[in-house]
């Protein structure tokens, strides 16, 4: 197990036919070899889980990853208010090249694709 630092940007949508570099998110979770998220570490040291989301025309955003009843969040303020959920996260190996689909508070489902994992 490491704690990873993960790189996603924003993945091939109708509005962005070929992504966008500018939508992304650093994020540092502990992932096993078989880079799925380790929870035994994340349940020992979950303050480490951080978050940082860059937006265009928005101040960044930081936060932290939370365990939920219904699978994993990125949360930035207390309450579930600006909670984005991520797909089965707890399934999904997060590996260059990957995809992840995150839901914003409103709703949408947007596909990230993991562009870089380091140490």
């Amino acid at each position: 197990m490491t704690w990873t630092t993960i790189r996603l940007e924003l993945a091939r949508t109708p509005a962005f036919p070929n992504g966008s570099a500018a939508r992304s998110y650093v994020m540092r979770l502990p992932l096993g070899h078989d880079g799925l998220i380790d929870e035994q570490e994340y349940r020992h040291h979950p303050e480490l889980a951080t978050v940082r989301r860059f937006w265009p025309n928005e101040p960044d955003r930081h936060g932290c990853l939370l365990r939920t009843s219904e699978g994993w969040a990125l949360s930035y303020e207390p309450g579930e208010e600006d909670d984005e959920n991520i797909f089965r996260l707890d399934a999904h190996a997060i590996l260059p090249g990957s995809y992840l689909t995150l839901t914003e508070p409103d709703g949408e489902r947007l596909p990230f694709v993991v562009k870089a994992l380091a140490a």
